[in-house]
């Protein structure tokens, strides 16, 4: 395998109209405004794109629509635009299936599997898990670790194994929040580091996963923020920390606002304050309150958003 994640990738939001259907048109303009502002890539169907409201027609319409609207794109370096499929489910035939969608859409260079939810596995079970998934298929395969929402986490010596016994499961997304995990994820996998890669998953912590190794991060912020949040990557990259760690302060108060509401409501209350109709998130996730979108709208308004 010779991919390798980096940089800031959104999971995008899926735009819903009004009767639950997806709006495909607004998600074309939101692929290639995040773009526009200096994402490098896009990352459909994870848990901000709301991936367990989406029947196998919409999956594949979604990957197609993204994939087609960047495609001519790149990034500040001339770079194509990495794509990223969210291919979720709680068993593993439902994982497998997915990917097999993802191989039939094509264009995109690598797909993401968040352990099984609800079923509480034991570290044997997610080896299995994940080696039976990324056996199904040739493609790159990111472990997506997201123990606050999952109740289910992939320990560091779990993720390690499977990093050296799977030539294809090429990084995992720490969505923990817990530095400590992101750091043994790093330190355990130094010897497969040419092929081994750990994305953040906690948009606070970018610039510290950053400085420990890691490649880039998966930002559910930079949906609302992606010029703050590319800032953080690209002035490391440059060299300048200085840069990179006051894009990071910037982008903090937006992060912790998200703990307002279901998520992820607030990203889709940012956009649309911002004036990109991507209207609500399924039911039965609700709007914020009035006293929410206050304090959005300040935060938003603090940061230049607006």
């Amino acid at each position: 395998m010779s991919f390798v994640p980096y940089g800031v990738t959104p999971p995008i939001i899926t735009p819903f109209n009004e009767d639950g259907s997806v709006n495909y048109d607004a998600l074309a303009k939101m692929s290639r405004h995040l773009v526009e502002n200096g994402v490098h890539g896009l990352f459909p169907l994870g848990t901000t794109g709301e991936f367990y409201a989406i029947d196998d027609d919409e999956f594949c319409k979604i990957l197609e629509t993204v994939r087609d609207a960047v495609k001519d794109m790149k990034t500040r370096k001339g770079k194509p635009i990495q794509l990223f499929a969210g291919c979720s489910h709680i068993t593993t035939r439902g994982a497998v299936h997915l990917i097999k969608l993802v191989e039939k859409v094509g264009g995109y260079d690598a797909v993401s599997v968040l352990t099984p939810m609800f079923v509480s596995q034991t570290q044997d079970e997610l080896y299995t898990f994940y080696k039976t998934v990324a056996d199904s298929t040739d493609m790159p395969v990111i472990m997506y670790n997201n123990k606050p929402k999952t109740n289910v986490t992939i320990e560091p010596a779990t993720a390690a194994r499977l990093a050296r016994d799977c030539k294809n499961i090429i990084a995992v997304k720490d969505s923990t929040g817990d530095m400590t995990n992101s750091e043994e994820y790093l330190r355990l996998t130094m010897d497969v580091r040419d092929k081994f890669n750990v994305l953040l998953g906690r948009d606070t912590l970018i610039f510290a996963g950053l400085m420990y190794g890691a490649t880039g991060a998966i930002a559910s912020c930079a949906n609302v923020a992606p010029r703050i949040v590319a800032d953080i990557y690209d002035k490391w990259e440059d060299g300048d920390l200085a840069g990179a760690l006051e894009a990071q302060y910037k982008l903090a108060p937006l992060r912790i606002a998200c703990n307002m509401g279901t998520f992820p409501e607030t990203i889709k209350e940012g956009l649309m304050l911002q004036g990109i109709n991507v209207g609500k998130c399924l039911d039965p996730i609700q709007e914020l309150s009035a006293d929410q979108k206050a304090k959005l709208r300040a935060v938003l308004d603090g940061m230049g958003l607006l």
